[in-house]
């Protein structure tokens, strides 16, 4: 069966505006044109008429550039969603968790899933994580997505490209499949 046939469902995690900050989370970030990937990505979705989830992540913590109060919690003007798509918000890592996300999917006999958005090892990870252990085919797409330098237990610095490889490798296969924007592109023509 032709990937496109399946119908799958794009869905569009955490791409909020807080990302855009110079200073969040205070650390370099690999990928920057992530964002603007995700923007191609959802507007094919919308040309071949697939079905979109916008995913976006609202902190419980007050002083959280994804609080609700906060500029940062607005969608990033690439992936605005339009009235007629469905938009989920999340307090926690996962699309799924405190949504009606897979009851939707399900609903709608929705197998086959493809995750971009923000952050790779953080909701990304677990979204991917998730989707599979609940048993959606399930399809990250790589250059959608990015990380931030990020501090180990000692406060030493983990460069962000090192992290994005590592969370990528663990998604690989045994979660998802892997695959860029130009191999998804192809796959939906």
């Amino acid at each position: 069966m032709e990937f496109k046939n399946k119908k799958p469902a794009l869905l569009l995690i955490d791409i909020q505006k807080a990302f855009l900050d110079k200073d969040y989370p205070g650390f370099k970030r690999n990928n920057p044109n992530a964002e603007y990937i995700c923007g191609e990505i959802l507007k094919k979705w919308r040309e071949i008429e697939l079905p979109i989830f916008h995913i976006r992540h609202s902190s419980t913590n007050t002083e959280s550039k994804l609080h609700e109060s906060k500029p940062g919690f607005e969608f990033n003007d690439f992936v605005k969603p339009l009235e007629s798509e469905i938009v989920l918000t999340k307090k926690v890592n996962s699309a799924f968790i405190g949504t009606d996300l897979e009851i939707i999917l399900k609903k709608n006999r929705i197998s086959t899933v493809v995750i971009v958005g923000m952050t790779t090892n953080h909701c990304i990870s677990t979204s991917v994580r998730m989707s599979g252990n609940l048993g959606f085919e399930t399809y990250l797409v790589s250059d959608s997505t990015a990380c931030y330098n990020t501090k180990d237990i000692n406060g030493d610095i983990i460069d962000c490209e090192t992290i994005y490889k590592s969370s990528i490798a663990s998604l690989s296969e045994e979660f998802a499949s892997i695959i860029d924007s130009n191999k998804l592109f192809k796959m939906i023509k």
